[in-house]
């Protein structure tokens, strides 16, 4: 096979795939041309989640008459002019590549007025052909205009998501920038919808709010820090706050979103035992530093970074975010009387786990404790049927779990896994009655979410009223909950709300193709009791009753475990009373 050139047309498409991936990586190339040209204000529209049009008008510098056509040439740039500004770079464009890779596969057409300009410029550009500059009355600043994206390139066009994913990945995009820039008024809108829209007063909260909601936005935690020339700010989410994922975790670099692997798993790291297992913090954190300590031109779409002294970040990261969480932590209680008044420290270190490997023990006071598994397993093991024999209630220990006794030994409940469990089997009988009784709410509640969550809401309005949810959209990413279903009286219509839209967890796998018990599962989960939750003597018992009336009393809808089983022969080899050694 001969070798040969590659036609522009080819090469300037090539070029284009790695900079433009999907309607997202358009805006964020536009909003940063925007933000380089000191603009106050920013409006996105978009269409048919930016395949049909994605338009961005700002009020930025502008662009001279006699420079537009350059502007859209494949590396033509007015940030950098000799090799060494790369190790220094202070703006977020640079590489002269953007508004080329975006022309040579859309529509486009940039209107553009500087303010020294008597008029303003035209030129279009389609699938990388460039017309010519007109002349057009425009208001100081650029309006760039992008339709019917990849129609040259069909195959790019077929790896797109669905409307609701990439319409979301927009919506997270610019709520990430409106974080990090609260000075400038972003407004986003589909249509005549608008889904978001800031006000540009440099309030970060009031930002926080709007796409987290009010009550998360109080209790997120400020940050600020310096050391050695570098900055942090921000805000965290308390212990109390977490996601399922790392994706509420937002880190910019001197202005620019990156996505870097260290500086994530700093923040993680600064949450180390403070965190569930499988549990995330929310954070939005920014990071100043000495240009020249970063590398930002080591990924096609500027969102990767390398630190000169990456160890030293890394540290200073993880250090100044545990002080904060630190700082705000309140001091926890202890009553010395419930430790017995002696050795309180040795007491509390004693756990002892029924379900460790077989090469596991437990160590008390220098002696040597079997664990369970290494018993026989004749009667120590939950019987085989899935029910549960009648139980009589002990108490509650730690305001967490539930202490019982059956003919067959101890039992303890888990009062959260419990009560999911409960719900759950409660609201799908009901379903598969078809007859979910509902109840109105006194007063309607509003809630507000981020706009990605909003559009996803949106999708489920239909599955929640067939499970008894009256919910109405009241624009502008809010919503009114009007009434509940029964089994959930009582419960924060937030919550459930909120658990519709977070994101895939992983022990949601078994419910992956029954999408209603899914989002059922979901909902209990989050409405359940909590850990650490104190139950009067009559709410304990009836969960317990209740429990004992499900099908699957023994885990919850997401396959965890609701009680752990001591039995009485179990008990006898552990006290000795058996010839256990």
């Amino acid at each position: 096979m001969s070798i040969r050139l590659l036609s522009s047309e080819v090469a300037s498409q090539i070029a284009a795939g790695e900079v433009i991936e999907r309607p997202a990586s358009v805006v964020k190339e536009l909003i940063e041309n925007a933000l380089d040209a000191d603009a106050k204000s920013l409006a996105v529209t978009i269409a048919e989640a930016g395949r049909k049009l994605i338009e961005v008008a700002d009020d930025g510098s502008g662009i001279v008459s006699d420079e537009l056509a350059l502007a859209v040439s494949r590396h033509a740039t007015s940030k950098l002019t000799r090799a060494d500004d790369l190790f220094h770079i202070s703006t977020l464009g640079f590489r002269g590549e953007a508004l080329a890779s975006i022309g040579s596969v859309s529509r486009m057409t940039i209107t553009s007025k500087t303010e020294q300009s008597k008029a303003g410029a035209r030129i279009r550009v389609e699938g990388g052909r460039e017309g010519k500059v007109e002349s057009i009355g425009a208001p100081t600043g650029s309006v760039v205009r992008v339709e019917d994206l990849f129609y040259n390139v069909p195959a790019r066009l077929k790896f797109l998501k669905t409307d609701v994913t990439e319409r979301r990945a927009i919506d997270a995009l610019i709520t990430r920038y409106a974080l990090a820039y609260p000075d400038v008024r972003f407004k986003l809108a589909e249509g005549n919808n608008v889904t978001l829209q800031t006000a540009g007063d440099g309030d970060r909260r009031s930002i926080l709010a709007a796409l987290y909601g009010v009550d998360v936005a109080k209790q997120l935690l400020e940050i600020n820090a310096e050391e050695d020339g570098i900055k942090l700010s921000g805000y965290v989410s308390p212990t109390a706050i977490t996601r399922s994922n790392r994706k509420d975790i937002t880190f910019f670099v001197n202005g620019r979103w990156v996505q870097d692997t260290p500086l994530t798993t700093a923040l993680i790291q600064a949450y180390h035992t403070l965190l569930m297992v499988g549990r995330y913090p929310l954070a939005a954190m920014f990071v100043e530093i000495n240009p020249e300590e970063v590398d930002v031109n080591v990924h096609p779409a500027k969102a990767e970074v390398r630190f000169r002294n990456q160890d030293r970040v890394f540290s200073f990261v993880q250090r100044a975010v545990r002080r904060g969480l630190l700082a705000y932590a309140p001091v926890p209680s202890v009553t010395p009387s419930l430790w017995g008044g002696s050795r309180p420290q040795e007491t509390r270190q004693v756990g002892l786990d029924w379900t460790m490997a077989h090469d596991e023990q437990l160590t008390v006071d220098g002696g040597q404790l079997t664990a369970a598994s290494e018993l026989s397993t004749t009667n120590h093991q939950l019987p085989t049927t899935n029910r549960v024999p009648l139980l009589r209630l002990i108490g509650q220990i730690g305001s967490t779990y539930l202490v019982a006794e059956g003919p067959d030994g101890l039992y303890l409940i888990d009062q959260h896994a419990a009560h999911e469990r409960v719900l759950f089997e409660k609201l799908m009988a009901q379903h598969d009655m078809k007859k979910i009784p509902s109840q109105s709410l006194l007063t309607p509640v509003a809630v507000t979410l981020p706009p990605q969550s909003a559009n996803l809401l949106i999708s489920q309005l239909p599955t929640l009223a067939h499970f008894g949810f009256e919910v109405e959209d009241f624009g502008s990413n809010s919503f009114q909950v009007r009434a509940m279903p029964v089994v959930f009286a009582g419960g924060d219509p937030s919550a459930a709300l909120r658990a519709v839209v977070e994101d895939f967890e992983e022990d949601e796998a078994p419910l992956q193709n029954e999408i209603e018990k899914k989002l059922a599962a979901r909902v209990c989960k989050r409405l359940a009791v909590k850990g650490g939750q104190t139950l009067s003597p009559d709410e304990q018992r009836a969960l317990l009753t209740d429990l004992e009336n499900c099908d699957s009393p023994r885990t919850c809808p997401h396959g965890r475990p609701t009680m752990i089983h001591l039995s009485v022969d179990m008990l006898e080899r552990q006290f000795g009373r058996r010839g256990a050694r």
